[in-house]
């Protein structure tokens, strides 16, 4: 458990991200952090490199929504002070975190404050004496140095943890988490580790953990982009969606458009997107050009809009035809319908509870 979040097991796989303003900013980063939770995180990552910034952590763990990791290397104390200040989880980093004595430190202050720890493996700092024994940054000397920091963990009695094996190769990263998955059952933490920009990254990412989630492996993932974070937590909700594991906000099918259109469908899409993102509830919409595939396609969403002929579609609800919008005025309309449909699901949620 991070806060109230469930990581593991039978739980919703979360998706989380990182803040990139200066922590000892607490406004700033408190900014930040909430713009995170707008967008769906169930989670929110903050580095904590110095004093300054775990001085910092008390206000913003009191100033957030979601659960907040720690993210520790080098320095032992960090952990220890993030602890106090209550934060959720700290991630430390058996490549830099330090001898055994200085683990062992760190799981104290987790069981003293009632925090998890994730045990952040990289294969850009790996422990020298795996690089040694193996030549390279590769799955077994990655999986190895997690294993041997679970020891430590659990020989001190610790078992709220959980492990990240990552790196910015893909496949890399697959094999060590097939590998990992094989060796340990434990909460595992997803991520292509500086994938990139947002869109090499989003492909790396999805790719890498695209087949991890798949084969079932993975609990929490973040997406390492060169980009807004806010983008991180967009691409992970949708990589869930893609794979039906998460369902939140519209889930849009719309086709890559043809002479066959019968309005504008790359520009429609694009200011859909837009003009919906703020929605939560899981709604599915299509948008198809032409009549070739749009009735089949609405067929299987909540909604739907199919270009016709004279400047005018068709709306469909759960695959019904129901009525004829012009071109000109079919956004707005969607809009309309699409949050009408987002609020009876909130009203159904809310009698449900």
């Amino acid at each position: 458990m991070l806060g109230d979040v469930p990581v593991g097991g039978d739980a919703p796989i979360s998706v989380q991200s990182m803040t990139n303003t200066p922590t000892p900013d607490v406004a700033a980063t408190l900014v930040q952090v909430h713009a995170l939770e707008d967008a769906g995180a169930d989670i929110v990552r903050i580095s904590c490199p110095d004093k300054d910034s775990t001085a910092a952590m008390h206000a913003i763990v009191r100033g957030a929504h979601v659960p907040i990791v720690a993210d520790i290397h080098f320095h032992y104390q960090r952990a220890i002070e993030a602890a106090k200040a209550g934060v959720a989880c700290l991630r430390i980093n058996p490549g830099n975190i330090g001898k055994k004595e200085r683990v062992l430190d760190v799981v104290q202050a987790a069981k003293d404050h009632g925090c998890a720890i994730r045990i952040g493996v990289n294969a850009g700092s790996l422990e020298r004496e795996f690089l040694e024994k193996y030549g390279e940054p590769c799955p077994e000397a990655m999986v190895e140095s997690a294993l041997r920091h679970v020891a430590i963990l659990e020989e001190y009695d610790f078992h709220d943890y959980k492990i990240s094996v990552k790196a910015s190769d893909p496949f890399l990263t697959v094999a060590a988490y097939q590998q990992l998955a094989e060796a340990i059952d434990c909460p595992l933490h997803l991520g292509i580790t500086e994938a990139g920009g947002l869109r090499s990254g989003t492909v790396k990412s999805s790719i890498g953990m695209g087949m991890l989630l798949w084969a079932g492996i993975g609990d929490t993932i973040r997406v390492s982009l060169s980009a807004d974070p806010i983008e991180e937590i967009k691409v992970g909700f949708d990589i869930l969606k893609s794979l039906h594991l998460r369902t939140r906000g519209v889930n849009i099918i719309a086709c890559p458009s043809c002479s066959r259109q019968g309005f504008d469908v790359i520009k429609t899409v694009e200011t859909l997107e837009e003009r919906l993102a703020h929605i939560a509830e899981p709604v599915s919409l299509s948008i198809i050009g032409c009549v070739v595939n749009g009735p089949g396609e609405a067929a299987y969403t909540d909604i739907g809009y199919t270009g016709g002929g004279a400047g005018h579609g068709m709306i469909y609800f759960a695959g019904a035809a129901d009525h004829k919008r012009s071109n000109e005025t079919m956004i707005d309309h969607i809009v309309d319908l699409v949050e009408g449909r987002a609020a009876d699901l909130r009203a159904g949620k809310a009698e449900d509870q």
